[in-house]
């Protein structure tokens, strides 16, 4: 029961951290989970764990490492699909 909680958590993170960005109308459901998931983990690497959590993620430095990590992968996706 736990990994559905993070999935679901992970795919709302990612889902804010879309919005945030206006770049999220363009992912489906598998992006904006990987993204929170990516996320959550690089913004707790970068960050720690402080703030609300849950499902075992802060929620916070989770949204901050989603938007960082939608913004690198929508720059690359970017300059792929120029040249």
């Amino acid at each position: 029961m736990h990994w559905i909680w993070v999935l679901i958590v992970g795919a709302i993170i990612g889902v804010i951290a879309g919005a945030i960005t206006s770049k999220g109308h363009s992912m489906g459901w598998i992006s904006n989970i990987l993204a929170g998931l990516v996320g959550a983990s690089v913004g707790q690497a970068l960050l720690g764990s402080w703030g609300p959590s849950l499902a075992g993620m802060a929620l916070i430095p989770s949204i901050l490492g989603a938007v960082i990590i939608v913004l690198i992968v929508s720059f690359i996706v970017s300059r792929v699909t120029k040249d």
